[in-house]
């Protein structure tokens, strides 16, 4: 079987150095000793299987390691001046996939046009003015109070003195057949947020000028040519906070590019080896090629299109109703569970269906431990209150550098999650939708916040949502402030009142400034809802089979 899958040409080179090893063979009968025939048929098998397997040692490999293979090799002095060809990167399994479908351009012969295949779109999102995008052109979509993104079909190539991407035309096309006006574009999702905004890198996309296209082979000669578009996007921004991490980066990240299956390789701006380290596992389920260092990168890279900066439709969410594909949140949640390779059948079962219950098994609930401030001043107490409910409690440290995959792996075995309003609350897209539930304490003064930030898509997640709001007396600031202050007695009056300076209030006071002490009969009523509802949800999948990950 393994000999029907190599070329042509490596099979008549196999075959001629067998039969060399037979005629040497056969000549020297009778004249040379049996250990000198054995030597020539040794040498000639050798060399068989180095032509056999040549090829696969001189591949990029895939980068499907959490960190390894992160950038392409790089081009010695040496080996660029001995061939003027440009490196050809894309990982194996990715053209092996195309030419098994049928599909994709990894393995065909470049044509110099630079153009990705017809069936390829780009831009996902229903009613943009970038969906149809012709072969070769530029288009930004800036309608978005969130964020901007531009979309390039055709040759593109990047600059790194200018930390640009040019558009060169097909061959033999006549100069300036795009509209040479500039595009400049931070590839974040908070445009709005002038104050990180600038933080972040600006990339120019534009049409190459006429004296570029004479010197395409000098200058902007291709030093890596690429088989998938570029999908530029950042690093940088409030990439130390959890709820950033996903809420403004990987999940928009995912939904501008989902569609296209991995075939996109990854431009990062403000890489650093702590960002590849921390989400290495994500990063490669979203690209099947190595990352590309658009900062420290100097090498030319070519692609066939390019997307730079991403959609973003709400905190936590995927608008079904904005995507052709109608991807959810859920979709998100399976995205995740591959890239920590949670989606495997257990014990030979489908993987929507988990294995059936113990008749007598505790439901699992973790309790997110915060430290410095929102803290649970109980936490002891409301874990001894959630055992005698009937939960096996787990105590879910924050801020000791635990790995994400390590993070993923305790939550996603949570029949329960909970945990005073927090960036660390996003582990909550971790859970199993249908199948777990999500209990948020909101401190004093920012119920709807925490309700909007987390309870709506923890909803739209199809997970049990329970939002416990905290009462005046349960919160540390009816210690620190006097008997019938307003920021105490009347949080929403307290903020109004701050005018132009509200979210002062509720950043330094309400988020900073606060620690909570349970009332622990309040409290158990929650928790034996959700012990209640997860009895119901296991009665339910043992009369009629466990519940499909839902649609929402």
């Amino acid at each position: 079987m393994a000999a029907s899958k190599v070329p042509g040409g490596l099979k008549a080179a196999a075959a001629a150095a067998m039969d060399d090893a037979a005629a040497v063979k056969t000549t020297a009968k009778g004249r040379w000793a049996p250990a000198v025939q054995f030597f020539f048929l040794a040498l000639s098998v050798a060399a068989m299987c180095a032509l056999l397997y040549a090829p696969r040692l001189s591949s990029a490999p895939a980068p499907y390691g959490a960190i390894a293979g992160f950038f392409a090799p790089k081009l010695t002095s040496t080996s660029r001046s001995a061939s003027s060809s440009p490196v050809q990167v894309g990982p194996e399994h990715v053209a092996a996939a195309a030419a098994a479908t049928g599909g994709g351009d990894a393995d065909r012969e470049d044509d110099g046009s630079g153009a990705l295949p017809r069936h390829v779109r780009l831009d996902n999102q229903v009613g943009s003015p970038c969906a149809s995008l012709p072969s070769h052109g530029i288009c930004c979509d800036r309608s978005d109070h969130h964020s901007d993104v531009c979309f390039m079909s055709g040759d593109v190539r990047t600059d790194a003195a200018s930390l640009s991407l040019l558009l060169f035309p097909p061959p033999g096309a006549a100069a300036a057949t795009v509209d040479a006006k500039e595009e400049r574009i931070r590839p974040y999702t908070r445009k709005w947020d002038g104050y990180i905004t600038r933080t972040i890198h600006e990339v120019t996309l534009r049409a190459a000028r006429p004296d570029e296209e004479s010197s395409a082979g000098g200058r902007h000669r291709c030093d890596v040519r690429h088989d998938a578009p570029a999908f530029v996007v950042t690093a940088g921004g409030y990439s130390h906070n959890m709820f950033h991490v996903f809420n403004d980066g990987f999940l928009p990240l995912w939904l501008t590019s989902q569609h296209l299956r991995r075939r996109v390789v990854l431009a990062v701006l403000a890489y650093t080896p702590r960002w590849a380290g921390a989400y290495g596992e994500i990063v490669s389920a979203l690209s099947g090629y190595h990352v590309v260092d658009l900062l420290r990168d100097n090498r030319t890279h070519c692609f066939p299109g390019a997307i730079v900066g991403t959609r973003y439709h709400d905190y936590l969410a995927v608008n079904s109703t904005r995507l052709q594909d109608n991807k959810t949140v859920v979709d998100f949640h399976r995205f995740l569970a591959g890239a920590y390779h949670d989606d495997e059948p257990k014990d030979g079962g489908d993987i929507s269906k988990p294995p059936a219950p113990p008749a007598e098994r505790r439901p699992r609930l973790g309790i997110v431990s915060r430290k410095g401030r929102r803290v649970i001043e109980n936490q002891a107490a409301v874990a001894a209150l959630a055992s005698s409910v009937g939960f096996d409690v787990d105590i879910m440290e924050t801020g000791t550098g635990t790995p994400l995959s390590a993070t993923y792996t305790a939550v996603s075995s949570y029949d329960a999650l909970v945990g005073v309003h927090g960036a660390d609350l996003t582990a909550f897209l971790f859970l199993r939708p249908g199948r777990a539930a999500l209990a948020q304490i909101a401190p004093l003064g920012i119920t709807l916040l925490s309700r909007n930030l987390f309870g709506v898509p923890a909803a739209r997640m199809g997970l049990e949502y329970e939002q416990y709001d905290v009462a005046a007396w349960e919160s540390s600031l009816s210690r620190r402030y006097p008997a019938g202050h307003v920021v105490v007695t009347d949080p929403a009056r307290a903020r109004k009142e701050q005018g132009a300076k509200e979210w002062d209030l509720v950043e330094h006071v309400y988020l900073r400034g606060q620690n909570v002490s349970i009332d622990l009969g309040r409290f158990r009523e929650t928790l034996a809802r959700m012990h209640s509802r997860w009895k119901e949800r296991q009665q339910r999948q043992l009369v009629s089979g466990a519940d499909a990950l839902p649609r929402v």
